[in-house]
C-alpha cells in the first residue's frame, strides 16, 4: 500500500470520526487545524485508524505523532 492509499483511507477516517464529508488531511495537517481535535476526540481517532488498517500503535507512538504525515510514517511501518 502507497502513501496515496494510504490517505484515502486515512481521510475516510477523519471524515467519518469527526462527522464532516469536508476534511481533507496532508502531512503537515495537525490537531490545530481541525476543529474539534482534541485529547478525547484523538483517542477515537486512533482506535479508528487502527481498525481500519488493522494494526496496534503503543502509546509510546501515538504520543509522539506531530502531525498526520507521521501518522502516515507509522502506519507505513506497521502494515
Amino acid at each position: 500500500m502507497n502513501r496515496e492509499e494510504i490517505y484515502e483511507r486515512l481521510n475516510e477516517v477523519f471524515r467519518e470520526v469527526f462527522d464532516r464529508d469536508d476534511i481533507t488531511v496532508s502531512d503537515e495537517t495537525t490537531a490545530a487545524d481541525v476543529e474539534g481535535w482534541d485529547s478525547l476526540i484523538h483517542i477515537t481517532l486512533m482506535d479508528a485508524v487502527e481498525e481500519e488498517f488493522d494494526i496496534r500503535f503503543d502509546m509510546k507512538t501515538v504520543v509522539k505523532l506531530k502531525n498526520v504525515g507521521e501518522l502516515v510514517n507509522a502506519i507505513e511501518r506497521s502494515i
